[in-house]
């Protein structure tokens, strides 16, 4: 990038060649900066903009999206991001236009995440949930802050999983054998934690958060 003096006005202004999302050679010309800095920080952010029409398809969002993001990552973040979007976000949304994808749609992806299973019957983990909607909505973010997308319909669609994963109550040996003692005229108590799940060699006891009276 780069930047001109106009003698004239005392002024700077850029002039620069760019293709369009659809491959077309454009020139672009845009005077009266009052500095050099101000000038090329305007094409920076016009390219980023003129890169991708929000007609555009998600997957060609997507193809933009990759061009900006991927040289400020580390490879190991990028490799993680590239295959939520390549598995989990692309087969849905990928023929859909930027701009008309709705909180609607993204309900409907939701559900179709919570409804998973796997060969074995088991869903994904809320955690993971999170993770998938947390790559979505930062793509949103990315169209809104730099190619004048209204709004995150992500974030219209309310939130899908959980950040944390269920919360462990650890309890030492004592603390243990003292509950049992209580409880145990209690049958479906007593039978929920049987003592015999306790040896000798261990000093504590994990117990789910679910237990936790």
């Amino acid at each position: 990038m780069a930047a001109y003096k106009d003698e004239k006005r005392g002024t700077w202004y850029v002039s620069f060649h760019y293709y369009d999302w659809t491959g077309k050679n454009c020139r672009k010309v845009k005077r009266g900066f009052k500095t050099k800095r101000e000038a090329t920080e305007w094409e920076r952010h016009f390219r980023m903009k003129e890169a991708a029409d929000l007609d555009m398809t998600f997957g060609e969002f997507v193809e933009a999206y990759t061009r900006d993001m991927k040289p400020k990552l580390k490879h190991n973040t990028w490799l993680t991001k590239e295959h939520i979007l390549r598995t989990k976000l692309l087969p849905y949304f990928k023929d859909k236009k930027m701009r008309d994808i709705r909180a609607t749609d993204i309900i409907q992806w939701q559900n179709e995440q919570i409804s998973y299973r796997d060969d074995k019957g088991k869903p994904y983990a809320p955690t993971y949930l999170k993770t998938l909607q947390s790559e979505l909505s930062a793509l949103f973010n990315h169209a809104v802050r730099f190619y004048e997308l209204k709004s995150n319909p992500v974030v219209k669609a309310g939130p899908l999983g959980k950040g944390k994963a269920e919360e462990m109550l650890f309890w030492t040996k004592e603390e243990y054998l003292k509950f049992i003692e209580a409880v145990k005229d209690k049958p479906y108590s007593y039978h929920s934690f049987p003592a015999q799940s306790l040896s000798a060699e261990f000093e504590y006891l994990v117990i789910p958060f679910s237990h936790r009276k």
